[in-house]
């Protein structure tokens, strides 16, 4: 959806004064699809991008939180639609766009935030974890896209990356790899895509979500270290996530693709 260029830096008073065309950050009217947006980080995606005024369709496998995370979009004053949606099945995912077209008659901006983790170490990982996970996180992401791309007018493709990607983290041999896919398939999407359609990716740090809530206990020791090596001293909330993304979705990105954004308040470059 265009939105108008903003004008800074003329007046009457001083004619030779630098004009500034900028785009605001801004997804009012705009239509967005979040897989994995019923939890999380992802459901925080939705509600965000639903406060600043975009239709949003929240999907994942579950029924429940698909209709619950609706209802919480239209409490935003947003539109929504509540359709499920398995990223290992293509129709599925054929589907999910072709509904979104037909409610909403676009689909601006697609977000990828599936969820699947084994916890696991590399000797102990089985094929069946490491193969879920890769078909979830990377190959789910990569059949999202491609049925996007080719099924409605999507312009911005935002990724939820994952700091395991770079850091070495204990028993997370199959979601690291995954994620590190992820920015991989990020930079060359956007290559194959642009310039019509842009693609980027934020990478969280640590946050707390119902999924790491015993990982980063209050009083742990990874709780501890967590806080002392991040630089604001707090772990991350979901709605920390959700900025970048909405900002990666606006037209104020216009000029940003093939990049990760890390979110993680200072944690990857302190070293002490």
């Amino acid at each position: 959806m265009a939105v108008g260029v903003h004008r800074v830096g003329v007046s009457d008073e001083h004619p030779t004064s630098a004009a500034v065309d900028y785009e605001p950050i801004s997804v009012e009217g705009m239509t967005a699809v979040v897989v994995g947006g019923t939890s999380g980080i992802g459901r925080a995606i939705s509600v965000a991008l639903a406060t600043e005024g975009a239709n949003v369709v929240p999907t994942s496998r579950s029924e429940e939180r698909v209709a619950d995370a609706a209802e919480a979009v239209r409490d935003c004053g947003s539109e929504a639609l509540a359709v499920t949606c398995d990223v290992t099945n293509r129709e599925s995912l054929e589907a999910l766009a072709d509904a979104a077209v037909d409610r909403f008659g676009t689909v601006d901006v697609l977000v990828n935030s599936p969820g699947a983790i084994a916890r696991a170490a590399v000797t102990d990982v089985t094929d069946d974890e490491w193969e879920r996970v890769l078909d979830v996180q990377l190959t789910g992401v990569h059949r999202t896209v491609q049925t996007f791309v080719t099924r409605t007018g999507v312009e911005s493709v935002v990724n939820v990356a994952s700091l395991s990607a770079i850091l070495g983290i204990r028993d997370l041999a199959a979601y690291s790899a995954a994620k590190g896919g992820i920015d991989g398939y990020t930079h060359a999407a956007a290559k194959d895509l642009g310039p019509d359609v842009r693609v980027n990716a934020v990478r969280p740090g640590f946050v707390a979500t119902p999924q790491t809530a015993d990982a980063y206990e209050e009083g742990s020791h990874r709780y501890e270290r967590i806080l002392d090596r991040a630089s604001v001293g707090r772990i991350g909330r979901p709605e920390d996530i959700a900025g970048a993304v909405v900002y990666l979705s606006s037209p104020a990105a216009s000029y940003v693709t093939g990049e990760t954004i890390t979110v993680d308040g200072g944690f990857t470059p302190s070293a002490f």
